[in-house]
């Protein structure tokens, strides 16, 4: 159990943090898009528009964000904490191989998050392409796993399903470019921001639980009993 092995508890805490610090994404994105030369618009722009370098069109859109740097420091931050929190929780629990998978698969999201603040989309697109597709499709094929091997409440459990599921389905709309209203910016955050969030939440969960040592052990399997 983590609560008898003292080092791994605070490494899967350390592990925690890192996830919770996520939360700069989101605060980030506020600050850098209330400084574009025009209004931003969460529905017409994606959120790499904020860490574009350059102002003027681009893709059929207007974009000048002038704290661009800003943004894509907070990518890189994003994927660090990332790759560090997956590694330090799923090295530190006696965790199963779907929880193992789910983990390191988070992890590689963050190797992606990290590509996306080297290259904005207007320097290498092709490698800015592949730095988004890790965490829209590896990362949250990841949560989709891990909801189905971790143990703890079952709220916690659907939750990470649903996150993972609900990302995945509209990253299938939105790679066929079918954006259901909701403008190739919102339907991007509706692929991007669940797999944040739920860092955000499970982090807390192990920071506030007192034995987190729980939500590593798998789900006992369902049983009928005979008539």
């Amino acid at each position: 159990m983590i609560a008898s092995r003292p080092s791994n508890f605070r490494r899967v805490r350390l592990g925690a943090i890192f996830y919770v610090s996520t939360l700069q994404y989101f605060l980030v994105q506020l600050l850098v898009s209330l400084r574009w030369s025009l209004a931003y618009s969460l529905s017409r722009n994606t959120i790499s528009d904020l860490g574009n370098t350059a102002c003027g069109k681009f893709n059929g859109r207007y974009v000048c964000s002038p704290l661009h740097s800003l943004m894509n420091v907070s990518f890189v931050l994003l994927g660090l904490a990332m790759i560090g929190g997956s590694l330090l929780v799923c090295r530190s629990t006696p965790t199963t191989r779907g929880q193992t998978v789910g983990f390191v698969s988070i992890a590689i999201g963050g190797v992606g998050a990290v590509m996306v603040g080297f290259f904005p989309e207007n320097t290498i697109p092709a490698f800015h392409g592949i730095g988004a597709t890790l965490p829209f499709l590896i990362g949250n094929i990841g949560l989709f796993v891990l909801g189905l091997s971790l143990g703890g409440p079952a709220t916690l459990r659907v939750y990470t399903v649903l996150s993972g599921l609900v990302a995945l389905t509209f990253l299938a709309f939105y790679a066929t470019s079918h954006y259901l209203g909701l403008g190739e910016g919102g339907i991007e955050r509706v692929v991007a921001y669940p797999q944040t969030l739920w860092l955000i939440v499970f982090g807390t969960y192990l920071i506030v639980t007192s034995s987190s040592a729980e939500v590593f052990v798998p789900p006992a399997p369902v049983t009928t009993v005979p008539n």
